[in-house]
């Protein structure tokens, strides 16, 4: 699985050590979802997701990126 997680973290200058704060995980497990070798379960998708949603639009709903945005399958993990 790829992620934009590193790329919105990087644009709102937030550590791994404060996302993995934030949605209450290690920043080891942070490392690995960015480097594609961790697959999150829905709700820390969830909670990385609207946790970066809010630090990069704040209470701005409709500008928001979803789930899939963030985090995307490739045809054969489907």
């Amino acid at each position: 699985m790829k992620t934009i997680i590193r790329y919105l973290r990087q644009e709102i200058k937030m550590s791994q050590q404060d996302l993995a704060e934030s949605v209450g995980v290690t920043r080891q497990t942070i490392n690995a979802l960015e480097n594609g070798r961790y697959n999150p379960s829905l709700l820390l998708a969830y909670k990385i997701t609207r946790v970066l949603n809010e630090a990069t639009y704040g209470k701005e709903l409709d500008s928001y990126l979803s789930i899939e945005d963030v985090f995307k399958f490739s045809d054969d993990e489907l």
